[in-house]
């Protein structure tokens, strides 16, 4: 199952990730940057058409990737820094972050079968 975190500035210029009951505040270097596994992370918000389209899907592939890939989102409307830090133009955008090598970026809702490629490459 995917996490929702939302991002909290610790004032010393590192954004925490905190999830919805507070229970986790790792750094997002650490969650993200130094993980053991590949991740994917969602920006989305919660009025965007193909966000919801694309959440569920996201929820499927989070059980068939459980282990080998991380998945997170983060809502661009609750965490405005996070996303201006991303780029982010559109939503949804997702960032597909492999261990090695530069993280890939697609826009729009996609496809399973083209999320599934996406996933597939990062891991390798």
């Amino acid at each position: 199952m995917n996490r929702e975190y939302h991002i909290e500035n610790d004032l010393k210029g590192n954004y925490l990730w905190v999830d919805r009951e507070g229970t986790c505040g790792e750094n997002f270097e650490e969650v993200i940057l130094k993980s053991e596994k590949p991740a994917l992370i969602d920006f989305y918000a919660a009025w965007c058409g193909p966000c919801k389209a694309l959440s569920p899907v996201l929820e499927e592939l989070s059980e068939e990737y459980a282990g080998k890939v991380d998945i997170y989102k983060v809502n661009v409307d609750e965490e405005q820094a996070l996303a201006e830090a991303f780029g982010i133009r559109s939503i949804p955008t997702l960032y597909f972050i492999p261990m090695k090598g530069q993280p890939q970026r697609a826009m729009g809702a996609m496809p399973k079968e083209q999320l599934k490629k996406m996933l597939d490459s990062i891991i390798k």
